[in-house]
């Protein structure tokens, strides 16, 4: 495919997708809804469409067979919705905050305290909730105007991952306190001591963290949340967020803190932006003064269009 044929749609969409995107921007001041959540899905940045290579494709009919090619692309897709709240039941996603309401096993929430007022409450607690992107066809719109998109995980409004039902584990680190990577300090960390910017570590994965920014408290939580669902055979009550890879087609796969290769997060509460981060990072980290938090969870898929009945491979550019 020619150069220029791939790189003249941003000229016309880069505009047109953070307009839409800023202005839902200006919202902040509302709760987090649907709508506001589908218009997200409308960023170049988070969405970083590229052309990476050349897949073979064997083409036969009754009058022989021919090597046919297509171009491979990479981008990523809003998978899901990952909430990280201290309220139980209290989901700052309106439209879905009925799916994990409180229950004889998930009633408080919030954070630990003395009610000292000259002491730092360390220890934070939030619940979390991984909802399927309800932006799904606007993104496949948006996306195609780049080029042939690949299909994402994530099936719209459809729950990943709800903590309050997940009580065990969650609540009470059963049995994830007992695993090595909780017990030996420096494993699976989200940025490290020795830098400066440790928020927090991946394990043990549940509802508790010893963190005193709130923000950094919900990322961590948040990671936690999207750790679990991005793998197989975890000690959760949930569903995993994973494709099966057929020929022409390479899904996401875990996703693996401070690693954008395998996944990354776009902010939406309280503040929403059109760009994408890695945790940690050092942009600004606004407190919500609810502890609600929400990102966008984009992940990467790699893929190309069928141009035969068999799959010969793939080449990548540079290589």
């Amino acid at each position: 495919m020619p150069h220029s044929t791939v790189r003249r749609p941003w000229t016309r969409l880069l505009t047109t997708g953070l307009s839409v995107t800023l202005a839902a921007a200006s919202l902040d001041g509302l709760a987090i809804n649907t709508a506001t959540l589908a218009s997200s899905s409308l960023s170049p940045d988070c969405l970083e469409y590229r052309i990476i290579g050349v897949c073979y494709w064997l083409r036969c009919t009754p009058f022989g067979c021919k090597i046919k090619t297509s171009p491979k692309v990479r981008h990523y897709t809003p998978d899901s919705v990952v909430s990280s709240y201290s309220d139980t039941g209290a989901n700052p996603w309106t439209e879905v905050a009925l799916m994990s309401p409180t229950n004889p096993t998930a009633r408080g929430g919030g954070d630990g305290t003395t009610n000292q007022a000259h002491e730092n409450n360390l220890t934070k607690f939030k619940n979390a909730d991984v909802i399927g992107h309800p932006g799904t066809l606007l993104f496949n719109r948006f996306a195609s105007q780049f080029g042939y998109t690949c299909p994402g995980t994530g099936v719209p409004f459809q729950p990943y991952l709800l903590s309050t039902f997940d009580t065990l584990a969650w609540r009470y680190n059963l049995p994830e306190m007992l695993y090595p990577e909780a017990l030996i300090p420096g494993q699976r960390e989200i940025g490290s001591s020795p830098m400066g910017d440790l928020w927090g570590s991946v394990y043990p994965r549940g509802g508790f963290l010893e963190q005193v920014d709130d923000h950094k408290a919900a990322a961590v939580i948040a990671q936690r949340a999207g750790d679990i669902v991005t793998r197989r055979g975890q000690p959760h009550l949930y569903l995993p967020l994973l494709a099966m890879a057929y020929p022409g087609y390479w899904p996401a796969g875990e996703l693996e803190e401070g690693d954008a290769n395998s996944g990354k997060w776009q902010p939406l509460q309280p503040e929403r932006s059109p760009t994408c981060v890695v945790f940690p990072h050092q942009a600004a980290l606004p407190q919500a003064e609810d502890g609600a938090y929400v990102w966008g969870l984009w992940r990467p898929y790699q893929c190309c269009k069928r141009e035969g009945q068999t799959f010969l491979g793939s080449s990548y550019f540079g290589q």
